[in-house]
């Protein structure tokens, strides 16, 4: 069972899966096409990747017009953004932000033309990410962190950045 939340952005969902605890740990299914697919979610994932980071480290934000991304987080906890790049879209720019952690198991659905980046809030996190294309098949995007056209916060001030999100091109 999951629940399915349209949040603030459209295309942009919030997914809760039911999960199994007791005494032992936990049981959680990451992803079953047949059940996701009911709720509308009718989407061809055909690879799956994983980030780890450490504490104050910034990935992203990056994206492309052709992909869809189902993201969860296996281990810690990371501040997620996702932000519609869309320069057609009447809500090009606007953006949200979530937490993902082991704890909540929650999962955001992100679609093409929206880019996302993350911040590992605890000692290490572990990104998950379904993809529906190949990485590097289509052209992506780049947006510095704290680009100042899109005022998006991050409860960081001197994030750990990678020399392609640190010297976004063009700016």
């Amino acid at each position: 069972m999951i629940e399915v939340i349209q949040t603030n952005l459209e295309g942009v969902l919030l997914i809760k899966p039911t999960y199994f605890e007791d005494h032992r740990g936990y049981y959680l299914e990451t992803y079953n096409k047949k059940l996701y697919k009911e709720k509308g979610i009718d989407i061809d994932f055909v690879e799956d990747d994983i980030s780890i980071a450490t504490k104050g480290v910034i990935k992203g934000i990056h994206g492309d017009s052709s992909t869809w991304k189902l993201i969860s987080c296996l281990h810690g906890e990371f501040y997620l953004v996702v932000i519609n790049y869309d320069e057609e879209s009447k809500d090009f720019g606007k953006w949200q932000s979530f937490v993902l952690s082991q704890t909540n198991k929650h999962q955001v659905l992100v679609p093409p033309k929206h880019g996302n980046g993350h911040l590992c809030l605890t000692e290490k996190s572990i990104f998950h990410y379904k993809q529906s294309s190949y990485y590097g098949s289509s052209k992506q995007f780049t947006i510095l962190w704290n680009d100042p056209k899109f005022k998006i916060f991050w409860p960081i001030k001197d994030p750990i950045l990678s020399e392609r999100d640190a010297l976004v091109p063009g700016l």
